[in-house]
């Protein structure tokens, strides 16, 4: 039978909107599959994307080269997708790194102003006294120095930023369908894309950008070998006063004495709702998710109490003035493949290929991830030479 596309994009998420806009532009006959956020998360027995939220921090500082050059070319883009798009996504707040000063046994500050000299970022470096001159409603613990990467680093809007992604590529003349897939196989020559909605689409190649979901059971012949950790967030809303007070505040990483006391911290950020939250997280310890079934149940909750209590002590040790109106939290999930970067590669078809495996740490690179996701399918490989890994994908037997 023919082909009712050149390529089909399984997956409405970062990536997947990212690697259906390059290819949108570059050919004809582009198809990206997948449903709209839920209006009612807990009663929703869909599958879900972990970009349903306002805050996601970005900057330009790595120490590992690949996700620099992940994170530098995507946030290089941005003005370009929200110029052509319309749609604001992103704000330039600086980011601010704070560990243990250098010297001791924890390297991890040392290792962030080593990649900044590398990376020729113009950067800050902070003493205790320039720390608490600079950032008087922070309060961190003593012996503590920071980076500071004033421009180029802030945070983005995933939700806007798949928005703007999704016109981008629909004005580019890619099709939104709407639905939710169960299945992609090689069937008859051609890769055959099967949904929930009854409905089976054909293309020459398909790409699978599926999140945390891409171990859905069926989805592909052979699954992804991918950990998911289920995530909790914290929201602390405070006054359209309280904000503007605090309109100056950095995007925030910490290196505490343990990987336990180590969190991220956005500023606060204008909500759907109206209202203006700081949004915490960082998991004292992993909760892992082996199925389909036990992510659509994690996001429906609110994730984990305890987690929650442990975030809103770390908060208030390090904004000790903040006094919140309300407190609540949220679930996500994040996606580990077994080479730390993310998966862009063919399966065993030549037909079918994947993109997914955020490690945490996509949503500000999201945008080169799509791009090189969607080299692979117009080359048939990654010819970008400039990344040391070759992103390769891992299936279970």
């Amino acid at each position: 039978m023919a082909a009712d596309f050149r390529f089909i994009v399984v997956g409405r998420g970062m990536m997947g909107a990212a690697a259906a806009r390059h290819l949108a532009r570059q050919t004809d006959c582009i198809a990206v599959i997948g449903p709209d956020e839920p209006k009612d998360r807990k009663r929703h027995d869909g599958v879900f994307g972990s970009h349903y939220d306002e805050g996601r921090i970005t900057r330009t500082i790595d120490p590992d080269a690949n996700w620099a050059l992940l994170a530098n070319r995507s946030i290089a883009r941005y003005a370009e997708i929200e110029r052509d798009s319309g749609i604001d996504f992103y704000a330039e707040v600086g980011c601010l790194v704070v560990g243990p000063k250098r010297g001791g046994a924890d390297s991890y500050i040392g290792n962030v102003v080593n990649a900044a000299s590398r990376l020729d970022v113009r950067s800050d470096i902070l003493d205790d006294h320039a720390l608490k001159a600079r950032f008087p409603y922070f309060s961190f613990a003593a012996d503590s120095e920071g980076v500071h990467e004033p421009h180029g680093a802030g945070h983005i809007s995933p939700r806007r930023l798949v928005k703007a992604q999704s016109l981008l590529a629909e004005k580019a003349g890619a099709r939104v369908i709407k639905e939710t897939v169960t299945s992609i196989r090689d069937e008859g020559g051609l890769a055959v894309v099967t949904t929930s909605e009854g409905h089976s689409y054909r293309a020459e190649k398909v790409l699978m950008a599926a999140g945390g979901f891409s171990i859905a059971e069926n989805l592909l012949a052979t699954p992804v070998d991918m950990k998911i950790r289920g995530r909790t967030v914290a929201f602390f809303e405070v006054s359209e006063a309280d904000a503007g007070a605090l309109s100056a505040m950095p995007s925030l990483i910490t290196k505490g004495a343990s990987d336990a006391d180590s969190i991220y911290l956005l500023p606060p950020i204008r909500y759907p709702d109206g209202r203006y939250y700081l949004k915490i997280g960082g998991d004292p310890d992993d909760l892992g998710l082996g199925s389909d079934g036990e992510l659509r149940a994690w996001f429906r909750t609110d994730g984990r109490e305890t987690v929650r209590e442990h975030l809103s002590g770390m908060i208030h040790g390090l904004v000790p003035g903040l006094e919140p109106i309300s407190t609540s939290s949220s679930s996500c999930v994040t996606s580990y493949p077994p080479t730390d970067y993310p998966m862009i590669s063919y399966t065993t078809s030549p037909r079918i290929a994947v993109l997914t495996g955020g490690c945490g740490t996509a949503a500000k690179s999201s945008d080169e991830i799509g791009r090189l996701g969607a080299e692979l399918i117009l080359e048939g490989r990654i010819k970008d030479q400039a990344y040391s890994t070759d992103f390769s994908g891992h299936f279970l037997n």
